[in-house]
């Protein structure tokens, strides 16, 4: 059944949401409170990213909202001049789906780490994804518990010597677009920090979707987890070697000369990477972040090794289907035109029943 079966509106993730015509800056967005990151910390440019871009949308500040849960990251809402709220432990996006679900007229963002998403958040984070709540969840992946002083994480490789795994992690991590893949995520994506001008792009695709937008952002953590995606963020042939690029339309090739594709895998089943000269154009994958079906993007997320070998970027999936909160504002509406908005008749109904004292 399509939104519009259901009567839901098909519009972008901002269109219902009062905007101002005052011109604003990055300064607008910035609070008065002092940033407590360690020095070099990569979230200073995903903040810096994040209040750059937001000028942009032309939306009130009181109409944006950033909730996060613990962890190094869910420190978000105090750098920003908007509305915010540091909420408690994996349940960011629960809080933010209760405040999507009433205040349509918020643009709500969702701050969170690997550790607070994944582990003890895991299930809140599939079901925001599952029920396509209009929210944008920022990831941000350094594979390490910072706050804590550096204990593994979900995200952590096998092996990873931390003061929590001594002699080694033996937790086969997370791939945590795979994850939010299979829970069919509607809009998907992978940043980098260091990558100003991909960040912010990424950035306004993902607020300008309706719907659930989750990034992940690759971000280094310089005191217990430093260097870990320094083969992917120091640029230079070495990155073009691993970096694959997603550009909607575009067949998939990178390399310092754009000598490698994407292609189909034997028989038609999965992806693999392959010498264009070897394989020729025709067979280089064309990415469609409007496939319906998202086998290919999820194959797509598994072509990213955990040894970043290969890390593709960019957006895998943008997709339109109903949203969970326009789903609810419309079962009020006409629940409220309709005898069962009685609340005496709904607590005196046929599963109510009397003890005998």
């Amino acid at each position: 059944m399509s939104a519009t079966d259901l009567g839901l509106p098909l519009m972008g993730g901002l269109d219902a949401i009062p905007t101002t015509d005052q011109k604003q800056s990055a300064k607008d967005y910035t609070s008065d409170q002092e940033i407590r990151w360690c020095p070099g910390c990569g979230d200073y440019a995903v903040l810096a990213a994040v209040r750059g871009f937001l000028p942009e949308l032309g939306l009130r500040r009181e109409n944006v909202v950033f909730i996060s849960g613990i962890g190094c990251s869910s420190r978000f809402p105090y750098y920003l001049n908007t509305y915010g709220m540091h909420s408690i432990h994996g349940r960011a996006p629960t809080i933010a789906t209760g405040l999507a679900v009433t205040r349509p007229d918020l643009s709500v963002f969702v701050v969170t780490g690997d550790g607070d998403a994944l582990s003890i958040g895991g299930n809140h984070l599939i079901h925001a994804i599952r029920r396509n709540v209009n929210l944008t969840i920022l990831l941000f992946n350094n594979r390490i518990y910072g706050l804590t002083k550096g204990q593994y994480s979900p995200t952590s490789e096998v092996g990873k010597i931390t003061k929590s795994t001594p002699r080694g992690s033996l937790d086969h991590p997370f791939n945590p677009l795979s994850l939010v893949l299979g829970a069919e995520a509607s809009f998907v994506a992978r940043a980098i920090d260091a990558d100003r001008a991909q960040l912010t792009d990424v950035l306004r695709k993902a607020t300008a979707h309706r719907g659930t937008s989750f990034v992940e952002i690759y971000q280094d953590c310089p005191i217990f987890n430093d260097g870990a995606f320094d083969v992917i963020r120091r640029g230079g042939d070495n990155a073009k070697q691993r970096i694959i690029p997603l550009r909607h339309g575009e067949p998939i090739r990178f390399g310092v000369n754009n000598e490698y594709g994407v292609v189909l895998g034997e028989g038609g089943f999965g992806l693999r990477i392959a010498p264009v000269a070897g394989v020729g154009e025709d067979a280089v994958l064309v990415h469609d972040t409007e496939r319906p079906d998202p086998s290919i993007a999820f194959a797509l997320s598994r072509l990213s090794d955990h040894d970043l070998t290969h890390t593709i970027t960019g957006v895998f999936r943008c997709v339109r289907r109903p949203t969970y909160d326009d789903g609810a504002r419309l079962q009020i509406r006409e629940a409220k035109a309709t005898e069962s908005a009685d609340l005496a008749a709904l607590l005196r109904g046929r599963d109510t029943w009397t003890v005998d004292a």
